[in-house]
């Protein structure tokens, strides 16, 4: 399992309103093409890009823009977050 939970903070949602961004927390070893692989399976969205970085606490967290500029808020609301 690539993904391992969404990145839910205040400045997270903030991103999701402006940019059509969402942050996830993934594996440590994931590569980009794999993290872009897992969403795209997992809830049939196009991914138009994926940045990662390091937390200060060790974890990968990726930075997720979509195509389409609703499909952020439908993925949260899947998820139950909004």
């Amino acid at each position: 399992m690539v993904l391992k939970r969404p990145f839910v903070t205040e400045k997270a949602m903030l991103m999701v309103e402006g940019g059509k961004e969402l942050q996830f927390i993934v594996e440590r070893g994931a590569s980009k093409q794999e993290i872009r692989r897992a969403l795209e399976s997992a809830f049939g969205q196009d991914v138009s890009s994926v940045r990662t970085m390091m937390t200060t606490k060790g974890q990968k967290k990726a930075i997720v823009s979509f195509a389409d500029a609703k499909a952020a808020e439908e993925i949260l609301s899947r998820l139950g977050i909004i």
